[in-house]
């Protein structure tokens, strides 16, 4: 793979570095908000549990489904005015949100935040490919670092502020942030629209997103994506439940152990991209996520009361395989479209996948009455990452790889 000459990252990138930033925080603070609130919501109106149900499932449903969406709506929109258009559905959702008089307005505004949102987490690899191929580990480490920090400050900010105000704004204030993010996109899409087009994108091939299917690159960072988001989803569902029923901590531990599990993702989304793109530490982090996956869920298994600070610690850090995918997401494509369509895949069937887990897991639970099945599912789920981590690690390009099996990309 060629690599870009180095320039200064602000150098006639200011928007970009902004717009990027503010879109990453608007996508996830607007997702994080919600669940610290159902206790007050529910005084205003009833809640019911499989409604709730509902809101936790939806996220990964929304972002597969709109993950194959995108790269459609893409190549009728554009990378920057799908952009505007998915930070203004944000924007407009989190008011309705804000607004909502019963369970089912509430659901509504909801879903479509979480399809606006999909989309963005498809658009972002995309964005910074196109604006920044000289500089995709540091940007990637600070977008996601940034989604890292506004998935863990929302919760931090709902309940105070909904107690000192009103649930309503309390869920309502994120817009401000949707409406912030807006500016930059605007901004670059006035200015594009006054310079000459961009030579070095290449026209919007259909096909691209459809030759995805044939790739085992694609496949092997799709896979890599679902493990990730198996071991994240499924552990904010069930971690607390397990540590409680197996772990003999006391539900207030078992919440500070998950605040360990989700703090473990802030290191690794600042160290991971850098490692990768720097040093090339590709298959070296793909053998961390496994060996700290393996024994995470094996000393859940065999010694849960011996260590559990220990086994949550090493289990929060399997996910790293989120940031590296992202930067892969990036690195793994040499052309405009081919990122559009390799994020719009590798995100469409992780979270398709991702979303089977946490009902699946509280299923067998319940048939088996253990923890034992579902820690061994997990177990087999954190070993699928390694004849993934090994297609992953060769610096090959999804263009490259079409093109020595089926001919001209």
């Amino acid at each position: 793979m060629r690599s870009e000459p180095a320039r200064p990252l602000w150098r006639g990138r200011t928007l970009a570095v902004i717009g990027i930033i503010a879109f990453a925080f608007s996508l996830r603070s607007a997702v994080a908000s919600l669940s610290p609130l159902i206790d007050h919501i529910s005084d205003d109106f009833a809640m019911p549990a499989a409604l709730i149900g509902l809101i936790g499932t939806a996220p990964p449903v929304c972002y597969a489904v709109f993950g194959i969406l995108t790269p459609l709506f893409e190549r009728r929109l554009g990378l920057e005015r799908l952009t505007v258009l998915a930070i203004a559905i944000v924007a407009v959702g989190t008011v309705l949100r804000g607004f909502s008089a019963d369970a089912v307005a509430l659901l509504l505004a909801t879903a479509l935040i979480f399809a606006a949102v999909g989309v963005g987490n498809i658009l972002l690899p995309p964005l910074v490919r196109k604006y920044f191929p000289d500089r995709i580990g540091l940007m990637t480490t600070l977008y996601s670092t940034t989604m890292a920090v506004a998935t863990l400050t929302p919760p931090l900010l709902a309940v105070p502020v909904a107690d000192a105000a009103d649930w309503r704004i309390s869920l309502g204030m994120w817009a401000v942030f949707a409406a912030v993010a807006l500016i930059p996109w605007i901004a670059m899409l006035v200015r594009q629209r006054a310079a000459t087009p961009d030579e070095g994108i290449e026209p919007p091939n259909p096909r691209v997103f459809g030759r995805m299917w044939r790739l085992p690159l694609a496949w092997a960072l799709a896979i890599g994506f679902m493990v990730a988001g198996t071991l994240a989803y499924t552990s904010f569902a069930w971690l607390p439940q397990i540590l409680v029923d197996i772990a003999g901590v006391t539900p207030a531990a078992a919440g500070a152990l998950l605040a360990l599990f989700a703090g473990m993702g802030l290191p690794a989304s600042l160290l991971v991209p850098l490692l990768v793109t720097r040093y090339r530490a590709t298959a070296v982090l793909f053998g961390v996520a496994v060996t700290t996956g393996f024994v995470g869920i094996g000393g859940l298994l065999l010694a849960p009361q011996a260590a559990p600070v220990l086994w949550v610690g090493l289990l929060g850090l399997a996910p790293l395989l989120f940031p590296l995918t992202l930067v892969l997401l990036g690195l793994r494509a040499r052309t405009h479209e081919g990122s559009v369509a390799l994020s719009g895949f590798v995100q469409s069937i992780g979270y398709g996948i991702v979303a089977l887990f946490p009902i699946g897991i509280g299923l067998l639970h319940d048939a088996t009455g253990s923890w034992t099945a579902p820690l061994l599912v997990l177990a087999v789920v954190v070993a699928a990452a390694i004849p993934a981590g090994i297609v992953v690690a060769r610096p090959i390009t999804i263009e490259d790889q079409y093109e020595r099996r089926h001919g001209a990309w």
